[in-house]
């Protein structure tokens, strides 16, 4: 066996004492991060170690007898270092150690912790000695703390937990968002903002994520201490340590309630009428598009209704659109009460309402016998009055109905056709129901081709006026009733009955009654001059769109004024059903007019809404038997009482009566001898042209 080296004998303490000195040598040349610097009383370096290189920059040879100031000293700190150097030297020991910023080689600044001592030796000067430790390393990681004590006290809620998701730590942002204080939070599971929204299955997925991942971000809605819920973006990160165990979870928790508020008043604005709050056209044509599809696949029928108001332009107009509005409001209320849950109803646009009910069987037949039983049941709904503020108004709709299958209609398609039945049920009388008939395809598109043509028409003036005579007892002409007439290039002369119908749906009767009002006053003042026709009054007739435009009076003393006509030569007709609503209003406008020497009668009376409440506050002048009650005055008892009364009612109440379609001699004289003397009808002569009218008059 090799015996161990024996060890030498002891050396002498001087030979001790300089082992020693070259072992410290050693260390401080060889210490690493550990600067060490020497300097004499004026700053020159004696002493400059290899640590020193390395954390200033300058080499031993480059730094000796070089000057501290000049080396590593920043500038703003010169003076206040050169004080406190003499000031070691004058003491002779060091200032209390402490962290500064000193200058490297290439200019930027080094972070230490410095120490300072003097030694004196006998014989020898006295040498400050500086100990600087390299601070850069714990410089960056206190730097990185900041940065992060700063994240996390940012404006998003920050939740840290450990392990198993126990709250370790939260911030300001998460205590403003949720309302619980820190002190309530730490030592609390997540779950103290649970909303009980998300299922169990949510909650899984998320955490195989974590365990998977290590992340997950995503959606949840929570609840805050107060009970409000609101939605949050949730991101959480696991934090592992150096064995990849999962130490940590870190929250970031955004509160996007405000956005989510405003995604929902976007989505409200693009899919919903913001009058009625239904689906407006675009979410029904998708959700159509959607039910058309299931049914396909299960081989089920569904139905489409249309709703459209009847007489609404007449209360929009004479009532203010605020009534209409709510009568619209009133109306989406009552079709969501009368439908079941899975039915839609949209408002379509206007005053029409589209109402989708799917599920309705296989069976067609069946599909619209339950189709038909819902229409009718709304139609009823719809039928009972509505109070509109401080008045109740009784209003009816016309509806289509059209079934969609497994057929493959398209959504367009089943909307057209729904839209032509309703238009049927109007043209059928109003308050009515119609299925679709494949016929109504050619009458729309054909009232489709008129209303181009009209609209050119009234743009190209294609329009002239004829006149019928209005004849006293002694069958003088007293006056004339002006009848439009549409010139078309192609149909040639078309009569009133087949357009001006059209013309009020459509708003064109405006344009087309500012004509025949300002063409009447002219023809008025061409008659002036001629002795035969200066007499003659002119009757023109008025719409009711007309009549309730707000400056409607305007618009007639307007023509007058800008004609030259004489106002008590003109005569305005009204008719009954313009008198429906806003009687005040109606009143105001005739008083006047009246004022200015306008008259009026009333059309078409006892056709309508009669009543004698109105008739004695309006500044009426004639009333109007209407030609239905003529025809057969001579063979149908009840027309001859009602003509009876009428004539009565007009003596009683001072006002001219006269009779429109009087045919025959047999017809006057039995007028007469109820004591109507005033006609009109072909007995006397057809509308006529200017011409043509002139020379009759000028014969009678």
């Amino acid at each position: 066996m090799t015996s161990l080296p024996m060890p030498t004998s002891p050396p002498d303490i001087h030979t001790a004492r300089e082992i020693t000195d070259l072992r410290f040598q050693q260390l401080f040349e060889d210490v690493d991060a550990i600067s060490i610097q020497g300097y004499l009383v004026d700053g020159t370096v004696i002493y400059w170690n290899r640590a020193s290189e390395n954390i200033y920059g300058y080499s031993a040879a480059e730094a000796m007898g070089g000057n501290l100031l000049d080396l590593i000293i920043p500038p703003d700190m010169r003076s206040t270092v050169e004080g406190a150097v003499h000031w070691m030297f004058e003491n002779g020991q060091g200032i209390a150690p402490s962290r500064m910023n000193l200058r490297h080689k290439l200019g930027h600044l080094v972070p230490v912790y410095s120490s300072h001592t003097v030694v004196e030796v006998s014989g020898q000067a006295s040498v400050m000695f500086c100990i600087d430790a390299d601070m850069s390393a714990l410089a960056k990681a206190e730097e990185e703390l900041r940065i992060a004590a700063t994240a996390f006290e940012s404006q998003q809620g920050m939740m840290i937990t450990d392990c198993r998701g126990v709250i370790l730590r939260v911030n300001t942002s998460f205590t403003e968002t949720t309302g619980y204080s820190a002190a309530e939070a730490v030592g609390q599971s997540p779950s103290l903002l649970s909303s009980e929204r998300h299922p169990a299955e949510f909650w899984s997925l998320m955490w195989q994520s974590l365990q998977t991942a290590g992340s997950w971000q995503g959606e949840i809605w929570n609840r805050r201490k107060n009970g409000e819920i609101y939605a949050d973006w949730v991101i959480v990160s696991a934090v592992r340590d150096a064995d990849d165990a999962v130490t940590h979870f870190v929250c970031n928790l955004t509160d996007i309630s405000q956005r989510k508020e405003a995604e929902g008043k976007i989505i409200q604005l693009a899919f919903y009428d913001p009058l009625t709050h239904l689906p407006n056209r675009r979410l029904m044509q998708d959700r159509l598009h959607q039910a058309i599809s299931a049914s396909q696949r299960n081989q089920s029928c569904g139905a489409l209704l249309c709703l459209d108001i009847d007489n609404f332009k007449i209360l929009n107009d004479s009532a203010g659109h605020d009534i209409g509005d709510l009568l619209l409001q009133k109306l989406a209320q009552r079709l969501t009460e009368n439908l079941r849950d899975c039915d839609t109803v949209a408002r379509f646009g206007g005053d029409t309402f589209l109402v989708m009910l799917e599920d309705l069987g296989a069976d067609s037949v069946t599909a619209a016998a339950k189709a038909q039983l819902t229409a009718q049941k709304l139609l009823q709904a719809l039928r009972l009055p509505h109070q509109l503020r401080d008045q109740v108004y009784h209003g009816s709709v016309s509806m289509g109905i059209t079934l969609f299958d497994a057929d493959g209609d398209s959504a367009e398609a089943s909307i057209k056709r729904v839209e032509l039945a309703m238009y049927q049920a109007k043209a059928a009388g109003r308050n009515a129901l119609c299925f679709f008939d494949p016929h109504m395809q050619a009458v729309v598109s054909a009232r489709a081709a008129l209303e181009t043509s009209l609209r050119e028409a009234i743009a190209q003036s294609q329009f002239l006026l004829y006149h019928q005579a209005q004849v006293n007892q002694q069958g003088q002409i007293t006056g004339v009733e002006a009848l439009v007439r549409w010139q078309d290039p192609q149909r040639g002369i078309v009569a009133p009955a087949d357009f001006i119908e059209l013309a009020e749906e459509t708003g064109l009767i405006l344009p087309l009654g500012v004509w025949v009002l300002d063409t009447a006053c002219r023809q008025l003042v061409q008659w002036a001059s001629q002795p035969g026709l200066a007499h003659l009054t002119m009757a023109v007739s008025v719409s009711a769109l007309q009549f309730h435009q707000e400056d409607f009076a305007d618009q007639v003393l307007a023509v007058l004024a800008r004609t030259g006509a004489r106002a008590q030569q003109l005569k305005l007709e009204l008719t009954e059903s313009l008198l429906v609503s806003n009687l005040d209003a109606v009143t105001a406008k005739m008083q006047l007019l009246k004022a200015s020497g306008v008259g009026f009668s009333l059309d078409d009376f006892g056709t309508g809404y009669s009543s004698l409440s109105y008739l004695k506050r309006l500044p009426l002048d004639q009333l109007k038997i209407d030609q239905g009650f003529v025809r057969h005055i001579l063979a149908d008892a009840n027309d001859a009482a009602i003509a009876k009364m009428i004539i009565a009612l007009a003596d009683s109440l001072g006002l001219q009566v006269i009779a429109e379609g009087v045919e025959t001699q047999a017809q006057r004289e039995f007028l007469a001898a109820l004591g109507c003397h005033h006609y009109q009808g072909y007995l006397f002569g057809r509308p006529l042209p200017i011409q043509a009218f002139e020379a009759l008059a000028r014969c009678l």
